[in-house]
């Protein structure tokens, strides 16, 4: 029969030269990895990395817009629109190229996108005059005049010092206002006879056909008609002064009035 005894201790023949190695291994400290000093920061390269691509952006779009100004100064408009729409697609918070598209749009008689370019500018930069004044001018040749006005009376405010807003956009904006609300009265007052010739209440009456009575209503409808027919022939316009005055047009007319669009873009 086999007799019992203890089981040995892990290590009791291990010599001591390797436990004194083993134990001076132990006390050292552990490795911390690589120094700081050799580490990447990656976070400040992508940033890095960024701020370079925006600044090639701002040099690229600042190329393109001077080269879209070139075009446009040499009558290549729609060539024009091309390099700012690229600049735009390269920085496409920067209002500037918003209103110079605005100004080439509204030579090239693209009276909305004008407007559509224009809006985008001040949205961008409310208190910046200059747009104000570029977005007023594309409202007139869209035909929107109470807008331009209010265009040019905020473009006033924030610039008051400049003659140009009050000598000729506001003042050429508020001829034209006064043009339309003459028109518009020309217009009522032909509606208006037109009804009094079609429900004339001279003829809703029974008059005797030997009295005097029945001449007069003729001749009452008579006038009526020539009254249209002399509205209808009349057109409002504008004299080289700015006045307001209605001249008859067509057959014996002397006059024919403008057909000149109100086209006046700022240099580029």
């Amino acid at each position: 029969m086999a007799s019992f005894g203890w089981k040995r201790k892990v290590g009791e023949k291990v010599s001591k030269t390797a436990v004194q190695q083993f134990v001076a291994e132990a006390e050292k400290p552990e490795d911390a990895g690589p120094r700081r000093e050799d580490e990447v920061d990656w976070l400040h390269a992508i940033k890095r990395r960024k701020e370079i691509l925006l600044e090639d952006c701002a040099a690229k779009s600042k190329r393109l817009k001077e080269e879209g100004a070139e075009l446009a100064g040499h009558g290549r408009h729609w060539e024009a629109i091309k390099k700012l729409d690229e600049a735009i697609e390269l920085t496409p918070d920067n209002p500037l190229l918003y209103e110079m598209k605005s100004q080439v749009l509204t030579i090239l008689q693209e009276v909305f996108p004008a407007v559509k370019a224009a809006e985008m500018a001040v949205k961008l930069r409310p208190l910046w005059w200059e747009g104000w004044q570029t977005l007023g001018r594309a409202q007139l040749n869209l035909g929107e005049v109470d807008l331009a006005v209010r265009s040019f009376q905020v473009a006033i405010h924030l610039c008051p010092s400049e003659r140009s807003l009050w000598q000729e956009d506001l003042e050429w904006a508020w001829r034209l206002q006064k043009q339309e609300m003459a028109t518009k009265e020309k217009t009522r007052q032909e509606e208006e006879t037109k009804n009094q010739i079609l429900n004339a209440p001279e003829l809703k009456q029974d008059f005797d056909f030997e009295s005097d009575e029945v001449l007069a209503a003729c001749v009452a409808v008579a006038e009526r008609q020539t009254r249209y027919e002399e509205l209808k022939r009349t057109t409002v316009v504008m004299d080289a002064e700015g006045n307001i005055k209605s001249v008859l047009t067509g057959e014996g007319g002397s006059e024919e009035p403008s057909t000149d669009t109100f086209v006046k873009a700022r240099g580029l």
